[in-house]
């Protein structure tokens, strides 16, 4: 983590979530007494959906950028997060159906990096990470995208699973990339409303997020490793969405 993504002490932390500043996470030492202006903290992270974590107070001398950290630091985010309701406010704009991708516990900076630069490039609508244990967008983060992350919209979520059920809700169909898949990636038809589920670093799918997919789909592998990078798998199938959908606008256009 750059320490540049770092502010520390507790009215900065505060006028940050009052000013509505994006913060990946906050961290708290656990022996911090938990009112006045702390107590509205915790409100705002919880009304914000900015995760806490309550850590020794050793770790926030640690990583804090100055000594008056007053046992409270947060992590900034490059840039603002969107809504679910935005992310399909930009699907009808474009005039399109629904192109999403999901991120299931990416913790990588450099690989949600490359994801963002990958989806800017496939003309994917939107990407979905959850709030705990995965990246967020840091200045790595950024570095990685090579300047999509100013292009590409990111929507943190608390829970996957619900996240996936509300994207059901709205007739999107939901694929989630795991060797388990009994269907090849490319016979899936991203043509529908479409959600594409990538799985995190070494540990791939969560269970509960595999069973609320509406298909499991695998990458093919005829080599010796089992498993591809995962910004490389997300590359992958983000592009065979853009090549069904660019065929069938072209055939549509030969049509006329």
């Amino acid at each position: 983590m750059d320490s540049t993504d770092i502010i520390a002490g507790r009215n900065t932390v505060w006028e940050a979530l009052k000013a509505g500043r994006p913060l990946n996470k906050i961290l708290l030492a656990r022996n911090t007494g938990r009112h006045s202006i702390i107590a509205e903290i915790l409100h705002l992270a919880q009304s914000n959906l900015i995760p806490v974590e309550f850590v020794p107070r050793e770790a926030i001398e640690r990583l804090s950028p100055d000594s008056s950290h007053q046992g409270i630091i947060a992590y900034v985010a490059v840039k603002n997060y969107v809504s679910l309701e935005d992310l399909f406010t930009i699907s009808q704009n474009k005039n399109e159906l629904p192109l999403y991708c999901i991120l299931d516990g990416i913790e990588d900076p450099h690989n949600l990096g490359a994801i963002i630069r990958t989806a800017d490039a496939s003309g994917i609508h939107g990407i979905i990470i959850r709030a705990r244990r995965a990246a967020g967008l840091t200045t790595a983060v950024a570095r990685a995208s090579a300047g999509a992350i100013e292009y590409v919209s990111v929507c943190k979520v608390t829970n996957i699973a619900d996240t996936i059920s509300t994207l059901q809700k709205n007739n999107i169909w939901v694929t989630g990339i795991d060797i388990s898949g009994k269907v090849s990636y490319f016979d899936v038809d991203y043509k529908l409303p479409s959600t594409i589920v990538i799985g995190s670093e070494g540990k791939g799918l969560s269970d509960l997020v595999k069973k609320k997919c509406d298909y499991l789909a695998a990458i093919p592998m005829r080599g010796k490793i089992s498993s591809l990078n995962a910004s490389v798998a997300a590359a992958l199938v983000m592009y065979e969405a853009s090549k069904q959908r660019n065929k069938t606008i072209t055939d549509s256009q030969q049509n006329r």
